[in-house]
């Protein structure tokens, strides 16, 4: 009852629509953790993060994540003064890139990432790769982008071997190479990166790019799980749900279908009603079952099973549903509605050329 939907054509789908949710479709720099706004630091205050007995704290990092962003100039530009290093180049790169502390300039925020690039820093070659996607600091230019990217990447960095991972599944500026693309998804995945490891996942189930797997598979979406990955969590569940790749959980399935439902997941939704109407891994519950049943459905996906046993439900039950189902689908329509206004308002724009 429980087969897996996803096809390996559903799976560059979901690739090639990842490719606009990642960091490759991100524009400026890379991307550093949220930080309060700017203000200078007080005389004498310690702007470092509490950090472990090891190599010191990043100082200017350190105040920079804290919205110090005057202080992390000034302790960045000592330290390329003092030392020439790479790294604090790369903040002054951000820094300028997002007009934090300092007024917005991508010129010279490009010019502070090449300095940093030369010196081999992997996070200003990434931010680099995006100036030239989005035409920041110049015009446009995806070869550009696309050299940067391959130059993070050889030195393990996660977003930019995810990226060029796409661009190999995408076949468009190289050859379309699987193996290649799984290569670059297991750099981005050993590195942390919880979209290459549903992805390489992917990969292991339907065996492109690598030896058909199962086991490996449900190992790379375990993993994705514990970064809270949605996918991951949908492919896991039927993994655990049908026992392939991984023993048998119908109970852990449904928490992690419950998990992925309550975020918006037809397939997941899908799933659920199904466990609900048949009492296998939870309770049997119909009139849970059409709630879910009916939010699944307005998400796009279609279950003719589900419609049948729905269908002949009693009118109370069904009823039940129905109410619970409504403040989701109501919620599903005006999201639409917003959508589409969203794009009616929107100025048609020109499809640039390809080389």
């Amino acid at each position: 009852m429980m087969r897996a939907m996803a096809t390996i054509g559903a799976a560059l789908v979901a690739l090639a629509l990842a490719l606009n949710q990642s960091a490759f479709a991100q524009s400026g720099a890379p991307r550093l953790p949220a930080a309060k706004p700017n203000r200078v630091a007080a005389p004498g205050e310690n702007t470092a993060p509490v950090a472990p007995a090891g190599p010191p704290p990043d100082m200017a990092y350190g105040a920079f994540q804290r919205g110090y962003f005057i202080t992390a100039f000034s302790l960045a530009t000592d330290r390329v003064t003092n030392d020439g290093d790479p790294k604090a180049m790369t903040l002054l790169g951000e820094l300028y890139a997002e007009g934090l502390g300092v007024p917005q300039d991508d010129r010279r925020a490009a010019e502070w990432y090449r300095l940093a690039a030369a010196r081999g820093d992997s996070n200003a070659m990434f931010a680099l790769a995006m100036f030239a996607l989005n035409g920041r600091a110049g015009p446009r230019d995806r070869d550009a982008s696309t050299r940067w990217l391959a130059a993070a990447a050889k030195l393990g960095h996660p977003l930019a071997a995810y990226d060029l991972a796409l661009l190999y599944v995408e076949g468009q500026m190289f050859p379309q190479d699987f193996s290649r693309a799984a290569e670059l998804l297991r750099i981005a995945a050993q590195g942390g990166s919880a979209d290459a490891q549903y992805a390489l996942g992917t990969f292991y189930k339907t065996g492109r790019g690598v030896p058909q797997d199962a086991r490996q598979a449900a190992q790379w979406w375990a993993k994705a799980v514990l970064a809270d990955n949605t996918d991951a969590q949908v492919e896991y569940g039927i993994a655990l749900f049908n026992g392939e790749g991984v023993d048998r959980n119908e109970e852990a399935a449904t928490a992690l279908f419950r998990k992925a439902a309550m975020r918006g997941s037809a397939i997941a939704q899908d799933r659920l009603a199904r466990i609900l109407a048949s009492g296998r891994g939870a309770p049997r519950d119909l009139a849970e079952a059409t709630k879910w049943h009916l939010i699944s459905r307005a998400g796009g996906e279609t279950d003719l099973e589900l419609d049948d046993v729905i269908n002949k439900l009693d009118l109370q039950t069904r009823a039940a549903g129905e109410k619970a189902a409504k403040p989701w689908l109501d919620t599903i329509e005006a999201m639409r509605e917003a959508q589409a206004a969203a794009q009616q308002a929107q100025p048609p724009q020109a499809t640039p050329a390809r080389r």
